[in-house]
């Protein structure tokens, strides 16, 4: 997935934003699945704009810098449904935890360990924001719209995504302490 992808996929969703609430939604919502730095954002809508698929609207304001608000357009939203039409494919796991664990009896076993616990308890954070989330916007979940279906999805996939890191984490830690 490209990042124009999930930034035209956020305006659709949650509606119109200015740069900084985008990133804001991407560290919130989004970062189970997609990361984005602020640079990365910023530079993407503009590129979105210049291909006509997101729209933006100057704010003025008095006290602050102006901001832009940007919102996917009608052939912007051709585009993402284009694009939904393609097949995927899964990506690839690029994770350095794996393979400091696999190497893990380098060092002295309360290094590794430390290192599964505070990434068990990263895990954990995120965890608790999605599950708050889902809490606050999926209460009825028998009573959801199409639109809603489809984004409480994503969030149900972010908090297997981030369970089964806790699970692994403390899978990890527990063989590696009896070990001692």
């Amino acid at each position: 997935m490209a990042l124009p992808h999930a930034l035209l996929a956020s305006l659709l969703v949650e509606g119109p934003c200015s740069g900084y609430e985008m990133v804001k939604r991407f560290d919130e919502k989004i970062s189970c699945y997609w990361m984005a730095s602020h640079q990365q954002v910023y530079k993407a809508l503009r590129e979105l704009e210049t291909e006509g698929w997101v729209s933006s609207e100057t704010i003025t304001q008095t006290s602050r810098p102006n901001k832009n608000i940007y919102s996917i357009t009608p052939l912007g939203q051709e585009h993402l449904a284009n694009w939904v039409l393609t097949p995927s494919e899964p990506t690839t796991i690029r994770e350095d935890l794996m393979i400091k664990t696999q190497v893990g009896f380098l060092v002295p076993r309360p290094a590794i360990l430390n290192e599964l616990k505070r990434r068990c308890e990263t895990h954990k954070k995120n965890l608790n924001v999605l599950l708050s989330i889902e809490q606050e916007e999926f209460k009825d979940i028998n009573h959801l719209s199409k639109e809603q279906k489809f984004h409480y999805l994503t969030l149900r996939r972010g908090i297997r995504f981030e369970s089964d890191w806790v699970a692994w984490c403390e899978e990890a830690i527990s063989l590696i302490q009896d070990d001692l």
